[in-house]
């Protein structure tokens, strides 16, 4: 089967279990974010592994599975739900935002460095980072959009994204600290 399915030439696509809806339905928006965020985290790890900071790059591959989920979860229609479960997927669970915590405070338990508002582009990992954190901030947006609507009922999504753009800001000033400070998370 070819990649080329056409079945998204008359402007819609499909949700799991063959739902079809508009490619600018209100959902679409927010998985669609959320893809995008993983795009920009996979950039930020390749650059944070290209820059021996494997610290950062570890996590960040965890992170991007963990999204793989919310994708699934967001992806469900509503009335999906049940069966997505029955069928073994996983949820956002507040586990994986309390992981997203110990992160949070692992960091700043550093002696790293910043002060007020940070300009991106210190490095290029920082960069990748702060493009990733922007990007995290949007598909936050389009997932409150989404509950607002009453399209999804998780609030754990918003509050693992919320946790998400935070540990990315502290990860990126970690990665302007200067290495004696830099250690491990």
């Amino acid at each position: 089967m070819s990649i080329a399915t056409r079945t998204g030439d008359d402007g819609s696509t499909g949700l799991m279990y063959n739902r079809r809806v508009s490619k600018s339905h209100p959902r679409v928006e927010a998985y669609g974010s959320v893809d995008e965020l993983n795009a920009a985290l996979g950039l930020a790890r390749a650059q944070s592994r290209e820059a021996g900071l494997d610290s950062i790059a570890d996590p960040l591959l965890a992170i991007q599975k963990d999204l793989v989920l919310l994708m699934g979860e967001l992806a469900t229609a509503r009335e999906d739900l049940a069966r997505y479960q029955q069928g073994g997927h996983t949820l956002v669970v507040p586990a994986m935002t309390a992981t997203l915590d110990q992160q949070v405070t692992a960091i700043e338990a550093r002696n790293i460095s910043y002060h007020g508002w940070a300009t991106p582009g210190a490095n290029l990992s920082s960069a990748a980072l702060d493009v990733a954190r922007t990007t995290c901030r949007r598909a936050e947006r389009r997932v409150n959009i989404l509950r607002e609507s009453g399209e999804t009922e998780n609030g754990e999504i918003l509050k693992y994204l919320n946790r998400l753009s935070d540990l990315l800001w502290l990860m990126a000033r970690w990665t302007e600290t200067p290495p004696a400070s830099a250690t491990e998370i």
